[in-house]
Parts: structure tokens; sequence; C-alpha cells
């Protein structure tokens, strides 16, 4: 897992609306050789086309089912059935998946070269994949709806090279042995002695993780448990602080309480998303998350990409 890259493309970052600079919402996630995407919006090909990351998606994660949310779905199978796809698609998604799935195959009028496979999860639900997994939360929007958890598994300690000869381990095999967890035996000072890998690795370090809310009041205010210490929250901040009221009738969260949700996870970035068509600037948003939490704070333009570094 050691060289893994974890890449996140805001290839959508408006409200329900989309704007002239701001498109429905979309997160792909690129995790090694396998590409998420966390909502489809409308549109979601075309900035696939303009980040130039190619349509080789491996599963769709809908939040909810509002349409900003996955109209993008309809497009981009078509686009990869005419490119040929053959390996099935997975949608996940919350209650409903199913019937948005069959809705979509009818509509479509064209059989697709691959299988669109349907599954639906809850809060709690689990999607394992090599080396990490997406877990599946309540959110709070007044209807059926998710957040998800990227979470690599953890990494082993820091393999201490000097240390592991000094106890008689020749470098090659051997030091792959230990790294994976493995006791070995060896000569050493004319002994056999084992060599276990509590004598050679540090403390064990924890894998990345990306929580994305979608839409949603702020996570602080509801269930978290597990959502703490993320590397990058991406939240709902539909409204800046002076729509706290309005934020609250509709379900969706002010920058100021995204960045109230960010301190109280204590995460270690926050990225603001889900920006209403009624801002042309997004410098309130930043400011008044800041007020609230000390780490960094973006509110991406739509094509950025953020690459998530390994903590030492």
């Amino acid at each position: 897992m050691a060289g893994e890259t974890l890449q996140v493309y805001f290839l959508g970052t408006a409200g329900a609306l989309p704007t002239p600079n701001r498109n429905p919402p979309c997160i792909m996630v690129r995790r090694g050789s396998d590409t998420l995407l966390f909502d489809c919006g409308e549109g979601a090909q075309q900035q696939m086309m303009r980040a130039r990351t190619g349509f080789l998606v491996d599963a769709v994660f809908i939040t909810h089912w509002h349409a900003d949310h996955f109209l993008g779905v309809l497009g981009l199978v078509q686009t990869m059935s005419f490119n040929g796809r053959t390996e099935p698609l997975i949608i996940y998604g919350p209650e409903g998946v199913y019937e948005f799935v069959e809705h979509m195959q009818q509509l479509g009028r064209t059989k697709l070269s691959f299988d669109l496979q349907p599954v639906r999860l809850g809060p709690g639900s689990t999607v394992r994949f090599d080396g990490y997994q997406v877990d599946a939360f309540a959110t709070c929007h007044g209807m059926p709806s998710l957040g998800y958890v990227l979470r690599e598994d953890g990494r082993p300690g820091r393999f201490n090279r000097e240390k592991a000869i000094e106890l008689g381990v020749p470098p090659g095999p051997l030091f792959g042995r230990l790294q994976r967890g493995e006791a070995v035996t060896v000569e050493h000072e004319g002994e056999k002695v084992t060599v276990t890998p509590e004598e050679i690795l540090g403390r064990a370090r924890s894998g990345r993780t990306i929580i994305y809310t979608g839409d949603t009041r702020p996570l602080h205010h509801g269930p978290r448990d597990g959502l703490e210490d993320a590397d990058l929250l991406i939240h709902d901040a539909t409204f800046d602080d002076t729509e706290r009221q309005r934020a609250s009738e509709v379900y969706h969260s002010t920058s100021g309480e995204a960045g109230e949700a960010a301190a109280a996870l204590e995460a270690h970035a926050l990225a603001l998303v889900h920006i209403s068509s009624r801002y042309t600037s997004t410098a309130n948003h930043i400011q008044d998350a800041r007020k609230r939490f000390e780490g960094e704070v973006i509110a991406p333009p739509d094509l950025t990409m953020v690459e998530i570094p390994f903590r030492e």
C-alpha cells in the first residue's frame, strides 16, 4: 500500500442548480488503480473529459435520490457502453437504488454492453476493496440519505533495517516476510534464533481517510462514531452563515456549520462543496469556516485535484 496514490477530483461542486463555473455534485476518488464516483450529477462525463480522467469507473456511490446527484449516470453508462465496456458496473445507494437502475435501463431503450448491478446500502454498511473499504453512514437531509467514508487499511510500522541486520537477518526475502508480519528463524552468532516482526517494525500506522457527506445538516449534530480524524472532510456548505435559518429549513449546512463539524470531528482539512448558485464568490464561505476550524479550508473550483499524502 505504501506506493498507492489517493487523489480527489472535484468534478462538480455546485448545489442543486449548475452555474457557468460549477457543475452539479460529482466527486471522483482515485485510489491506486481504482476509480470511484461519489454522486454523479448532470454533465459528469464532460467534466471527466476536461479533467482527462477517462471513463474507467469501478463503482458509483449515490448519496440520495435528488436529481442533481444522479442525472449524470444516464449519460455516463451510455458512453461506457459505446466505448465497449464489458465489466459490470455496481451502483451503490440508499433505499431506491434498485428502482433507479430499473428505470434507467427502461429509459435507455438500448441494451448496454455490460451489466448494471444495484446494491442497497444503509447506515453501517461496508463495501470492501483491495486495501481499503467504503463505509456508509446516516446523514440528515429529510429523506433517506447517506454519506460515505473511504478508509484505508492500517499500515505496518516503519521497518528498521539496521535493527534487522543487527539481529542476524540478512537483506533479502526474509525482510519481506518480517514486513508481512511473519516471524523468521536465522543463524546468529552460532545459534538459531527467531526474530519477530515486533522486534523490527515500529508502531503501526493508520491509513488515509476521506469523508464525503453529500447533502446534510452538520455532521456533528448527529451520529459521528468512526468519523473522527479524517485526512479530508468534504462537507455540504450550500449557504454562507447569513443563511443559517434557511439552511436548517432545507436540511443543508452553512460554511460555518461545516467548519464546526470539521473541528468537532478533528478533521485535518475541509473542502466546502454544494455551493448554491446565488454565490459568485466563496470568500465568505471560507472566512466563515475558518472562524471555527483551524485546519486547511478550501472551496475548490470544479476540476480541482487534491492528492492526499500519508501522515507519518
